[in-house]
């Protein structure tokens, strides 16, 4: 990475990049590990965590560059990090059960928080730059720590019913603006209702994400041995076909 940022005979392109221009590919690289794993697929993975570690290697370039810090600089601080999280492993500290040990893990990390001064919010330094379903997740996860948070998953599906209710009448006044809020607010409550089941709602919704895939193939399969496509039918044939699809997917 220092000789693709070398002014003399470096990459115009690494050349060019900052943090900010690179956070997206991050990202990106970051979802394909997610997808390598979802596939079982360890050859994939063993290249995508060699992209993901490039994009490390490359912020911490930049940061050296501007004599913020360096990758050694980078290993030492999770290193440290993770002896201070689990006193329990190199220090004296005993847990008696995981529970136990994540409440500590939590009391550890507001005590980091405090110690940075930055977060006057319980909630302050949650990631805006989260996935919105996840960010969601996270913010109603803290709150609950604090006792802010509805007591059963039941309670959570009356309020989905509610906000469902409040949709539609905006939908009915023909008010965009106001629908708008009200799915969001639809789908904070869905995002809250994985928390309280214990499911991950990107990873729920990326596996419905490839279900419609799936069975969208299937129609478009089921149409092209008939030589034609989806937009030479209409929507009562193909969803004759996707519950078609539905039916070999149990077989």
């Amino acid at each position: 990475m220092a000789r693709l940022r070398d002014p003399a005979g470096g990459c115009p392109w690494d050349l060019e990049q900052t943090f900010a221009t690179i956070a997206p590919y991050t990202i990106e690289e970051a979802y394909e590990v997610a997808d390598a794993i979802e596939r079982d697929d360890l050859r994939d993975l063993r290249e995508e965590l060699g992209d993901l570690l490039l994009q490390v290697v490359f912020h911490a370039r930049m940061a050296e560059e501007r004599g913020a810090f360096d990758f050694a600089d980078v290993a030492r601080a999770i290193n440290d990090k993770m002896v201070r999280r689990h006193p329990h492993v190199f220090g004296d500290a005993v847990h008696r059960d995981s529970a136990e040990q994540t409440e500590a893990w939590e009391v550890i990390k507001a005590d980091e928080r405090a110690a940075k001064g930055r977060a006057a919010s319980l909630l302050d330094d949650v990631p805006a730059g989260l996935p919105a379903l996840t960010r969601a997740v996270k913010l109603t996860k803290r709150a609950a720590r604090v006792g802010f948070d509805w007591p059963t998953p039941a309670k959570v599906i009356e309020k989905l019913h509610e906000e469902l209710g409040e949709l539609q009448a905006e939908i009915d006044a023909g008010d965009r603006a106001k629908a708008r809020e009200e799915l969001g607010d639809l789908l904070f409550v869905c995002a809250n209702l994985a928390r309280k089941l214990d499911v991950e709602p990107e990873d729920a919704l990326r596996a419905t994400n490839a279900k419609f895939a799936r069975r969208f193939a299937f129609i478009e399969r089921s149409l092209a041995a008939q030589g034609r496509s989806p937009d030479q039918s209409d929507l009562a044939e193909m969803d004759r076909l996707w519950d078609a699809a539905k039916v070999a997917e149990k077989a």
